[in-house]
């Protein structure tokens, strides 16, 4: 069950933005397992993706396609990664590609295909290429449900955020959906995500844009420390609401675009931490008073990585020395940790390297048991800061993770 409010507001239409979806039996039967997005000609589409050296053969191929074109529809499989699958996985993400573009009338490179599920298996690629035609059958401006459904595999629930804004006069929206669960420690991105807007930006910045909103959303959030092979985040600007293309970063809207940007990519990354597998808590990390945001990122994933801290926590359970044994393993050179501070919440549990003086184990306890917390360090030393999202560590991981390919 994810933590806290996890409900799907209501999804505004992005104008140029058209989705379908199909079951195509990729892996489950009787449930969308098959998206395709549409975007209008025109539109600027960016993307960033994962640093996993295995990456999937999908990641391989939508890299290759960005560079060539804008792409005008995307392609999107639940149930089988399409990851270690050598040559043929190669073969199968281009000719899904090949034949979606003969469906859709456009080039080969137009199309980015992405997978998420288990690796190390072939697609059932004639499953597959048969449920093309039934899903663009289906294309529509308002299956954001639908395909934040459709993209699930181990998720309890669907994810997605929007918002509606304006600019001289011009409503505009910012749209997006994502999924993940599990193997959720990304070193670019996000597991699979894809955020739309219908405001005019220039592809440079489209591109741009993304960067710095994921730095800040998804590169924050980690529910097991594992860096998934298929990690792909999509950004997309249609500019058909109207007004004038977004080219300079000293533009006035830019600043308010991205803002907006990264309010829906952070609500994104954090409903996947609410829906981490078999979480029962959501938990934030913030660490202030380093000499730089490396350093402050180090100590805050160490902590958050830490099956101790993880299980002691599901367990409500202040041992709160396994947070200082995080913070004295994250790598950091030079580390005075009698200038340390660690509070949960608003309870001091360390005060100058020590236990605080007026901290008890009541107190302790009470936040550990809440279903929302924050472990906050000051390291005492600059002031540079940061923060991480993470989930608790329970028995359902365990399960769930022990059954994923039964």
């Amino acid at each position: 069950m994810a933590v806290g409010d996890v409900s799907m507001p209501h999804m505004h239409v992005v104008q140029g933005v058209k989705i379908g979806s199909a079951e195509a039996y990729v892996r489950y039967p009787n449930r969308r397992d098959l998206v395709i997005f549409e975007f209008a000609q025109g539109s600027n589409v960016a993307g960033v993706f994962t640093q996993n050296a295995f990456c999937a053969a999908p990641v391989h191929v939508s890299k290759l396609h960005l560079e060539q074109a804008n792409p005008r529809y995307l392609v999107i499989n639940t149930g089988n990664a399409n990851a270690g699958t050598g040559k043929l996985g190669m073969e199968n993400a281009q000719f899904t590609c090949l034949k979606l573009a003969e469906l859709a009338q456009v080039e080969q490179y137009e199309v980015l295909p992405f997978s998420t599920g288990v690796i190390g298996e072939q697609l059932p690629i004639e499953r597959l290429v048969q449920g093309l035609q039934p899903a663009l059958n289906t294309l529509d401006e308002n299956s954001w449900v639908d395909a934040a459904t459709g993209i699930m595999t181990t998720d309890t629930t669907p994810k997605g955020a929007s918002e509606q804004f304006e600019l001289d006069g011009v409503t505009y929206t910012m749209t997006g959906i994502s999924k993940g669960a599990g193997m959720i420690r990304p070193n670019m991105a996000t597991m699979l995500s894809f955020v739309a807007t219908d405001v005019p930006i220039a592809r440079s910045l489209v591109q741009q844009m993304l960067k710095i909103s994921v730095d800040q959303s998804f590169n924050r959030i980690t529910v097991d420390g594992d860096t998934s092979t298929n990690d792909s985040c999509i950004f997309v600007a249609t500019g058909l609401a109207g007004g004038t293309e977004i080219s300079s970063v000293e533009d006035p809207r830019y600043a308010i675009v991205l803002d907006v940007l990264s309010r829906v990519m952070k609500r994104l990354a954090q409903l996947i931490i609410r829906d981490g597998e078999g979480a029962t808590k959501f938990i934030t990390v913030a660490v202030e008073g380093g000499n730089d945001t490396q350093e402050c990122c180090d100590i805050a994933y160490s902590i958050a990585h830490s099956p101790l801290v993880k299980t002691a926590i599901f367990a409500s359970d202040p041992n709160w020395g396994r947070i200082l044994a995080a913070i004295g393993y994250a790598g950091v050179k030079d580390l005075d940790v009698e200038k340390i501070q660690v509070w949960l919440d608003d309870v001091q549990i360390c005060k100058d390297g020590g236990a605080a003086a007026d901290y008890t184990e009541e107190a302790g306890a009470r936040v550990m048991s809440q279903t929302e917390m924050t472990i906050r360090v000051d390291l005492g030393r600059g002031q540079a800061k940061d923060t991480v999202y993470t989930c608790d560590l329970s028995y359902d991981y365990v399960k769930i993770n022990a059954d994923y390919r039964s």
